[in-house]
Protein backbone atom coordinates (compact mmCIF):
# COMPACT_ATOMS: atom_id res chain seq x y z
CA UNK A 1 0.00 0.00 0.00
CA UNK A 2 1.22 2.93 -1.08
CA UNK A 3 1.72 6.53 1.07
CA UNK A 4 0.48 8.65 -1.20
CA UNK A 5 0.88 12.17 1.02
CA UNK A 6 3.69 11.32 2.48
CA UNK A 7 5.28 10.07 -1.08
CA UNK A 8 3.56 13.28 -2.41
CA UNK A 9 5.10 15.57 0.26
CA UNK A 10 8.98 13.56 -0.24
CA UNK A 11 8.65 14.33 -3.58
CA UNK A 12 8.30 17.96 -3.43
CA UNK A 13 10.97 18.05 -1.09
CA UNK A 14 13.16 15.86 -3.59
CA UNK A 15 12.83 18.69 -5.96
CA UNK A 16 13.03 22.00 -3.31
CA UNK A 17 16.43 20.61 -1.87
CA UNK A 18 18.80 20.30 -4.96
CA UNK A 19 16.99 22.89 -6.37
CA UNK A 20 17.85 25.31 -3.06
CA UNK A 21 21.22 23.92 -2.95
CA UNK A 22 22.13 24.87 -6.53
CA UNK A 23 21.38 28.52 -5.98
CA UNK A 24 24.56 28.43 -3.00
CA UNK A 25 26.61 26.58 -5.82
CA UNK A 26 25.83 28.12 -9.14
CA UNK A 27 28.57 30.34 -9.41
CA UNK A 28 30.90 26.90 -9.93
CA UNK A 29 28.67 26.43 -12.87
CA UNK A 30 30.91 29.66 -14.50
CA UNK A 31 33.83 27.83 -13.12
CA UNK A 32 33.70 24.34 -13.71
CA UNK A 33 30.56 22.77 -15.51
CA UNK A 34 31.65 19.68 -14.65
CA UNK A 35 32.18 19.90 -11.24
CA UNK A 36 28.73 21.62 -11.02
CA UNK A 37 26.87 18.63 -12.54
CA UNK A 38 28.85 16.35 -10.84
CA UNK A 39 27.93 18.01 -7.52
CA UNK A 40 24.61 18.26 -8.04
CA UNK A 41 23.91 14.80 -9.25
CA UNK A 42 25.87 13.67 -5.56
CA UNK A 43 22.89 16.00 -3.91
CA UNK A 44 20.42 14.22 -5.87
CA UNK A 45 21.55 10.72 -4.54
CA UNK A 46 22.12 11.71 -0.99
CA UNK A 47 18.95 13.26 -1.17
CA UNK A 48 17.18 10.50 -3.13
CA UNK A 49 19.00 7.92 -0.02
CA UNK A 50 16.95 10.50 2.88
CA UNK A 51 13.75 10.34 1.29
CA UNK A 52 13.42 6.43 0.50
CA UNK A 53 14.58 6.05 4.07
CA UNK A 54 12.08 8.54 5.35
CA UNK A 55 9.15 6.93 2.98
CA UNK A 56 9.86 3.69 4.24
CA UNK A 57 11.16 4.65 8.06
CA UNK A 58 7.91 2.08 9.42
CA UNK A 59 6.89 0.01 6.67
CA UNK A 60 8.90 -2.91 5.05
CA UNK A 61 10.55 -2.65 1.63
CA UNK A 62 8.87 -3.67 -1.51
CA UNK A 63 10.79 -3.23 -4.95
CA UNK A 64 7.03 -2.74 -6.69
CA UNK A 65 6.33 0.63 -4.26
CA UNK A 66 10.05 1.73 -4.72
CA UNK A 67 9.64 2.28 -7.73
CA UNK A 68 6.51 3.64 -7.67
CA UNK A 69 7.37 5.89 -5.33
CA UNK A 70 10.50 6.75 -7.46
CA UNK A 71 8.36 7.45 -10.40
CA UNK A 72 6.11 9.86 -8.53
CA UNK A 73 9.84 11.66 -7.11
CA UNK A 74 10.33 11.35 -11.18
CA UNK A 75 7.28 13.00 -12.20
CA UNK A 76 6.97 15.96 -9.35
CA UNK A 77 10.64 16.53 -9.95
CA UNK A 78 10.13 17.23 -13.93
CA UNK A 79 6.70 18.84 -13.43
CA UNK A 80 8.11 21.57 -11.44
CA UNK A 81 11.42 21.39 -12.65
CA UNK A 82 10.48 22.14 -16.49
CA UNK A 83 7.98 24.52 -15.33
CA UNK A 84 10.29 26.92 -14.26
CA UNK A 85 13.10 26.25 -16.81
CA UNK A 86 11.36 26.64 -19.69
CA UNK A 87 9.11 30.08 -19.06
CA UNK A 88 11.53 31.36 -16.54
CA UNK A 89 14.67 33.81 -17.69
CA UNK A 90 16.16 30.10 -18.52
CA UNK A 91 14.12 29.60 -21.79
CA UNK A 92 15.37 25.80 -22.32
CA UNK A 93 14.29 24.20 -24.51
CA UNK A 94 12.98 20.68 -23.89
CA UNK A 95 15.70 19.00 -25.70
CA UNK A 96 18.20 21.21 -23.69
CA UNK A 97 16.68 20.82 -20.22
CA UNK A 98 16.23 17.02 -20.77
CA UNK A 99 20.08 16.66 -21.63
CA UNK A 100 21.36 18.91 -18.77
CA UNK A 101 19.06 18.28 -16.10
CA UNK A 102 15.69 16.22 -16.83
CA UNK A 103 17.55 12.84 -16.79
CA UNK A 104 18.96 13.11 -13.74
CA UNK A 105 15.58 12.75 -12.11
CA UNK A 106 15.76 8.89 -13.09
CA UNK A 107 18.08 8.27 -10.52
CA UNK A 108 14.07 8.23 -8.16
CA UNK A 109 12.96 5.69 -9.28
CA UNK A 110 16.30 3.55 -10.37
CA UNK A 111 17.64 4.55 -6.58
CA UNK A 112 14.33 3.01 -5.51
CA UNK A 113 14.65 0.30 -7.03
CA UNK A 114 18.07 -0.63 -6.69
CA UNK A 115 17.99 -0.40 -3.03
CA UNK A 116 14.65 -2.06 -2.44
CA UNK A 117 16.18 -5.31 -4.81
CA UNK A 118 19.16 -5.16 -2.23
CA UNK A 119 17.11 -5.40 0.94
CA UNK A 120 15.40 -7.78 -0.67
CA UNK A 121 17.88 -10.30 -1.47
CA UNK A 122 19.47 -9.09 2.05
CA UNK A 123 16.25 -10.84 3.47
CA UNK A 124 16.08 -13.83 1.14
CA UNK A 125 19.67 -14.57 2.50
CA UNK A 126 19.17 -14.07 6.10
CA UNK A 127 16.13 -16.49 5.95
CA UNK A 128 18.29 -19.21 3.90
CA UNK A 129 20.62 -19.34 7.45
Amino acid sequence: MILWKRGFLLGLLSWFLPFAFSFVIFPLKRWNAPLFATTMMLILLVVACGAFRVYFRDKSVKMPEALLVGTLWLTCNIVLDYSLFSHGPMRMTVLAYYSEIGLAYLIYPLFGFGAAWLVQSQQCAATRI
